[in-house]
């Protein structure tokens, strides 16, 4: 049988005991809060418009880290609205200053933009920052959407 301590104590004990995990838990949360939120590229498809036989579509990029991309080609791949693949594409978006966003817009033949159900990131082909080869940069990217077609990766 364990010894009970006096009333006094115990109450001291439970207060102690409950001080020290609400250090340890809130410790690492509030550590986690003085460093900087890790910043991604935004790539949004913004609009698509029907031009001619074809469609048009506006990608809005966003690169709001310090780093300077020169290379940023995506390997995109476009479904169908019965999701059946429509056709894969290379998207150059580069260069990519940083602190900046800017609209990119690319035409897609003979094919109307009602036909575009989504648009998948399938990967990145090239990234290169700083003259080097940069290798997570599907990683580095968020993508959404603001067009019919959704964009995801």
């Amino acid at each position: 049988m364990a010894a009970r301590l006096p009333r006094p104590c115990r109450h001291f004990a439970v207060a102690s005991a409950c001080m020290a995990l609400s250090m340890f838990v809130a410790g690492p949360a509030a550590h986690a809060q003085n460093q900087p939120a890790p910043q991604n590229i935004s790539v949004e498809l913004n609009k698509l418009e029907d031009n001619g036989a074809g469609c048009r579509a506006y990608i809005v990029a966003n690169n709001p880290t310090a780093t300077a991309y020169s290379v940023l080609k995506l390997d995109l791949v476009l479904f169908r609205p019965d999701s059946v693949i429509d056709r894969r594409i290379a998207l150059d978006l580069g260069p990519l200053p940083a602190s900046r966003k800017y609209v990119k817009s690319f035409d897609l033949e003979d094919l109307r933009c009602d036909g575009i159900g989504s648009v998948l990131v399938n990967g990145v082909l090239d990234c290169k920052a700083d003259g080097k080869t940069v290798q997570d940069c599907l990683d580095r990217i968020t993508v959404s959407s603001r067009a019919a077609a959704q964009l995801s990766k």
